[in-house]
């Protein structure tokens, strides 16, 4: 035994004494050690990691991207906004299209000028672009490829994501324009088309959110987004495209929630596990594009000004843990198409943690951290575990239309909420000091529409719940 562990331990013994001095009684794995939703234990007092491996951004020389959601269904009000969020310091743009399971009810009309229309005038060699995961992805990144091929804009400068994930489309709506047998001969010919025209950024995204929102555990979304991205790498090989090529147009999305440590871990184990995956793969590990989004699921329509402090909490997390795109989804979601108030909120919540608070300027703070690197290193065993058995199952898309997934994710919103009824788990503002008074909030006039139900395949979708609906049920 080293002289410096024999230091830690004589002072954990010393540590313990007065922890149990002070518990006067009360058991010590009740009071003090905790699980999360996976089962995973977090201890009080961890001793220092050495030499860990570091986890940055794709691109550490830049801070990260601060993407505002773009999901109004009228055109004008969303030119209108993107031109204010632009002017007033966001740097990445969300476009959420009509369809998509995160478009919650709203969204941009899926039609070839909805591009060109929100687009127009805005600079696309200095904003990152995203089209979130919907089912006319493929046509959206055709529509945007011609956009870019007609404007003047330097391809080297392009930052683009078009988010295409048929995993995350059949979870979230249960459906896909084909059946699973002619997306899989279709697909490498599209990978192939897009390679041959040059398009830079990300084509194919592993998207967790729709898997978090629904319930699922950082483990479940965890191993669901491994499995798409292997997924992705075979429809790149059938592509006849080199791997060491195709790995960086794949990106990642992901939920992020008030839960500051393991969301923090979440992002370091992605990095990790898909470093793995690469190297299993025998390639050069690139390193993940990882885009992250406040969770849905924490928001509350009950005392509305909590979301902020849990909208914060979770972009700290995303920021420390090394995200290169956040999204903030406004404090009012939950009762209605957002206002500008809530937009507005959403990006400052960003702009004082970069350019007062300066977060970007440490890469991977809670790097040798010993509570997050024990953290990160069970999420990572975990969501291995759960990689396997999806792929056991057939794959990701087989899994799905089986129902395995569903069955998962399902039974742990179950349980979580369960704790909730229980008085288990606390909701501030809901259940914890809940207002006396319900302030109004300010919407935009949209109708809310279902997510469409065409398509020829089914299988058991996976619906957004929210935290007081989990109570409510």
């Amino acid at each position: 035994m080293t002289e410096k562990s024999e230091s830690h331990d004589v002072q954990k013994k010393r540590w313990l004494t007065l922890a149990e001095k002070a518990l006067a009684g009360a058991s010590f794995e009740e009071t003090l050690v905790s699980h999360t939703d996976d089962g995973l234990r977090i201890d009080p007092l961890y001793e220092r990691h050495a030499n860990t491996e570091a986890s940055v951004r794709a691109r550490p020389a830049r801070p990260w991207t601060i993407c505002q959601r773009v999901d109004d269904p009228d055109i004008e009000r969303a030119r209108t906004q993107i031109a204010d969020d632009i002017a007033q310091g966001a740097t990445g743009l969300a476009l959420v299209f009509e369809g998509a399971p995160n478009a919650f009810g709203y969204g941009l009309p899926s039609e070839p000028r909805t591009l060109e229309r929100v687009l127009d005038g805005v600079s696309l060699n200095d904003v990152h672009v995203r089209i979130d995961v919907h089912p006319a992805s493929r046509a959206m990144a055709d529509w945007l490829v011609t956009l870019i091929s007609q404007a003047k804009v330097d391809p080297a400068k392009l930052s683009l994501s078009f988010g295409i994930d048929p995993a995350a489309t059949f979870a979230g709506t249960g459906r896909l324009r084909m059946s699973l047998e002619a997306l899989q001969a279709s697909m490498p010919q599209s990978l192939a088309h897009f390679f041959a025209m040059d398009v830079p950024g990300v084509l194919l995204e592993a998207d967790g959110r729709v898997l978090h929102n629904a319930g699922a555990t950082e483990a479940q979304e965890l191993g669901v987004m491994l499995a798409s991205a292997v997924s992705h790498l075979k429809l790149f090989e059938e592509a006849r495209q080199a791997l060491v090529y195709a790995a960086p147009h794949i990106g990642f999305a992901l939920s992020v929630d008030q839960n500051q440590f393991v969301s923090m871990a979440k992002i370091r184990a992605l990095r990790r596990l898909w470093a793995r995956i690469q190297e299993a793969c025998s390639i050069p590990a690139s390193p993940a594009v990882v885009h992250a989004e406040t969770s849905m699921r924490m928001i509350s329509r009950l005392d509305t000004e909590t979301n902020i402090l849990r909208n914060t909490i979770a972009c700290f997390a995303a920021a420390v843990g090394g995200a290169d795109s956040i999204s903030i989804l406004p404090h009012t979601i939950a009762h209605g198409l957002p206002g500008g108030f809530a937009r507005r909120v959403a990006r400052n919540t960003q702009l004082v943690m970069m350019r007062e608070s300066h977060i970007d300027h440490v890469l991977d703070p809670a790097r040798g951290s010993g509570g997050v690197e024990a953290l990160t290193e069970s999420l990572c065993d975990a969501a291995w575990v759960e990689f396997q058995r999806i792929e056991s199952e057939g794959g990701v898309l087989a899994s799905l239309k089986a129902g395995h997934i569903q069955a998962r994710v399902k039974a742990s919103a179950t349980e979580r909420a369960k704790a909730y009824r229980a008085g288990n788990r606390k909701i501030v503002g809901t259940t914890l000091y809940p207002a006396k008074l319900e302030r109004l909030v300010e919407t935009l006039a949209a109708t809310q529409r279902p997510t469409p139900s065409d398509g020829v395949v089914f299988c058991d979708a996976l619906a957004p719940t929210r935290i007081d609906q989990e109570i409510e049920a």
